[in-house]
């Protein structure tokens, strides 16, 4: 609805003298008839940012699935809560302007030269605020390399607003869950909402095996992985919640909570009628990472 056809609804509404028919009027503006899906999605490694489509399946697979959404469903904007971005209290970046932010250090000089022009939209951000009245706002970030890699192959023609929720790093995991529940009333404005993590990432870990010249995974991934989707398929989120003494592997495989609670926020803002389907799972290739992806739908 543009501004014209507002203005004059608004005025008929007015002349029928109910302020209550108003209020049911501006309530409903903001719905649309579908609600938004929401993703869980590994960002990659940073490794393989200028990579192509054609040489990468992962990125093919996620410009496959951003043609599905913009098809199927009316995207307005995308937030993400990317693990890149790690914060004491939680904030949403309202910024109209969406800085990229190159947050690795020591690679080739081709790896600065990516861009990424996406834009953000301080209304919907603003709707985080009205929702979690508990979350801050500010405009002193951008996308980090947890949002923009995976962003420009999911929405390549950066059409779609972006903005990013961080992430309290002090927070206990039931918190993070809490906090998705209540964001589950963005899905039915247009919001998608994107969880970008990984459900295995162990830095240090990674660190000595590439010190070695060796990417072979330790071979306890694959265990892990396969338990995550058993919980997952389940619905057993409390295992989840708990990841950290749920199973032996839990500490191993997230040793800090930045790249594992994403997935929190994706499961709290799931819906009874949703389904989860993986859209990327393949066995871990790399030691102490996993891609695999989910989008909660129906």
């Amino acid at each position: 609805m543009n501004r014209k056809d507002f203005l004059q609804t608004l005025l008929s509404v007015t002349a029928m003298g109910s302020l209550s028919s108003f209020k049911s009027f501006t309530d409903h503006l903001p719905n649309q008839g579908k609600q938004m899906p929401v993703l869980f999605t590994s960002h990659g490694n940073p490794m393989d940012i200028p990579m192509s489509r054609e040489d990468r399946p992962f990125w093919k697979r996620l410009y496959e699935l951003g043609t599905e959404l913009k098809s199927t469903y009316e995207v307005k904007g995308a937030l993400v809560v990317s693990a890149h971005w790690c914060t004491r209290g939680t904030f949403v970046n309202v910024s109209a302007d969406q800085k990229q932010i190159y947050d690795y250090y020591g690679f080739p000089e081709e790896y600065y030269k990516v861009l990424y022009h996406a834009k953000g939209s301080p209304e919907l951000a603003r709707e985080v605020k009205n929702v979690a009245p508990s979350v801050t706002e500010t405009s002193e970030w951008g996308l980090d390399h947890g949002a923009w890699p995976m962003l420009m192959h999911l929405f390549p023609q950066a059409d779609v607003p972006v903005f990013q929720m961080s992430i309290d790093y002090y927070a206990k995991p039931e918190y993070h869950y809490n906090l998705g529940r209540q964001l589950k009333a963005l899905r039915e404005k247009g919001i998608l909402i994107i969880g970008s993590g990984s459900l295995i990432h162990n830095l240090s870990l990674v660190g000595s095996k590439m010190r070695n010249n060796d990417l072979t995974p330790f071979g306890w991934e694959a265990e892990y992985d396969a338990w995550l989707k058993q919980q997952l398929d389940a619905r057993n989120f409390d295992s989840i919640i708990r990841y950290e003494s749920s199973h032996p592997l839990g500490k191993l495989a997230a040793p800090t909570p930045d790249h594992f609670v994403p997935v929190l926020y994706s499961l709290g803002l799931m819906d009874e009628r949703d389904e989860l389907s993986y859209f990327y799972e393949k066995p871990p290739s790399l030691p102490a990472f996993s891609e695999r992806s989910f989008i909660l739908s129906h």
